[in-house]
């Protein structure tokens, strides 16, 4: 996995980490005020592998870290319209 690829896959994980944290904000009680929060993905060994070494570096500059698991990401909807319809022509 290139730099890049992990930047962006990380990027993209932790925004949507973000908005499951506004949807569930019992969630976000697990995790210590002020903690490293990495991200790692069920089947992905590779991003894995770069994501943890982001959290032993925060790690060792006495950050405290919390690994999140996550299964993966739904497919991103082409729409997010709900039952649109012509009401005039």
């Amino acid at each position: 996995m290139s730099e890049k690829e992990f930047v962006e896959k990380n990027i993209r994980l932790s925004f949507e980490f973000s908005k499951y944290l506004v949807e569930h904000p019992e969630f976000e009680e697990k995790i210590p005020e002020g903690a490293e929060v990495v991200i790692l993905l069920e089947d992905d060994p590779d991003f894995n592998r770069e994501a943890m070494k982001l959290a032993k570096r925060a790690k060792k500059e006495g950050q405290e870290v919390v690994l999140v698991k996550v299964k993966g990401l739904t497919p991103v909807p082409l729409s997010r319209l709900i039952k649109p319809e012509v009401v005039s022509v």
